[in-house]
């Protein structure tokens, strides 16, 4: 594993402690602002890691899971996929 992978790993997982730390009252964020973040930007060199980056710096409750991000919104969990050269950051499919 490279330098930078291991920095994304650690910076994510200090995030997902900073994130869970949040207090109760933020606004939660759903599916609509998971599908208009994923619509809206485009990325194709964005991986696992960095989409996961991502998610969480938008207040999703997101993990890395192999080749995809688990997101977890009101008891729903979606796979979110980076899709590289196709339209918009992410493809989302419910798990």
């Amino acid at each position: 594993m490279s330098s930078n992978g291991i920095i994304r790993i650690i910076a994510l997982f200090i995030l997902g402690i900073t994130v869970s730390q949040v207090s109760c009252g933020s606004a939660s964020t759903g599916y609509q602002d998971l599908l208009s973040l994923c619509n809206s930007n485009e990325d194709v060199r964005m991986n696992v890691e960095d989409l996961a980056f991502l998610l969480v710096t938008h207040d999703f409750d997101a993990m890395p899971r192999g080749d995809y991000v688990e997101v977890r919104i009101d008891g729903s969990i979606y796979r979110v996929k980076p899709n590289a050269a196709r339209a918009g950051l992410a493809d989302i499919e419910p798990s």
